[in-house]
């Protein structure tokens, strides 16, 4: 015989539908949810209450979805900053290993570079730092940052645009460095580009998106 769903059951089913994000994250909030509900319902119990009726009261008194809705996908879309923040910060840590001068053909020094392969190298170590040092930062903000709520507020969207931005000046600067080496980079140089920077930064600019979506909801 199939559980007949409760006021509880009901109530979590419908707000699980109404949120997206990190599974975990969503898991964990359904679960604190949950758990408070539990709590009220005993309580409205031991005031004489009956089970049913104490669900009832317990759903009635946690609010209707329309006003706790944008509390959880918040969490949720913090949640997704913080994730993409770290892949941002991985995936641009390990950027040294591809440029490692010597390391590739198209990373050994010519005694004459191309006077745009040389900006590129310029302007990437510049962009790069920028990168790293925002990712850092959005890091940061994602976890003792929340507490501020001029932080909270707006960093899902500025987290998310940043690393969409930043993710897409590293890729196609990597892949123009590639191109416009004086060696010719053939396809294993290109493999090497597009496994080590291009498909990471991908992951990254899907997260972002993800991210983006969460935070104009």
């Amino acid at each position: 015989m199939s559980r007949t769903s409760t006021p509880v059951d009901d109530y979590l089913a419908a707000l699980s539908r109404e949120l997206r994000g990190p599974r975990r994250r969503k898991a964990d909030l359904l679960a604190e949810a949950r758990d408070h509900l539990t709590d009220a319902t005993e309580a409205f119990e031991a005031d004489g209450c009956e089970r049913h009726e104490a669900e009832r009261e317990a759903v009635a008194d946690f609010g209707d979805l329309a006003d706790v809705v944008p509390g959880y996908r918040s969490e949720l879309a913090i949640s997704q900053s913080r994730r993409t923040a770290m892949m941002l910060l991985i995936a641009l840590m390990i950027q040294p290993i591809v440029w490692q001068g010597g390391a590739w053909i198209w990373t050994q020094e010519p005694e004459t570079a191309t006077a745009l392969n040389t900006l590129l190298q310029t302007g990437v170590r510049a962009i790069g730092g920028v990168v790293i040092v925002g990712a850092v930062l959005a890091v940061l903000g994602t976890g003792i940052g929340v507490r501020y709520p001029v932080v909270r507020e707006h960093l899902s969207r500025v987290t998310a645009l940043f690393a969409l931005v930043g993710s897409a000046l590293v890729a196609g600067i990597g892949v123009l460095m590639a191109a416009t080496s004086v060696h010719t980079p053939g396809v294993p140089a290109f493999g090497v580009v597009g496994t080590f920077v291009v498909l990471p930064l991908v992951l990254v600019s899907i997260q972002a998106a993800r991210g983006l979506r969460l935070a104009r909801a």
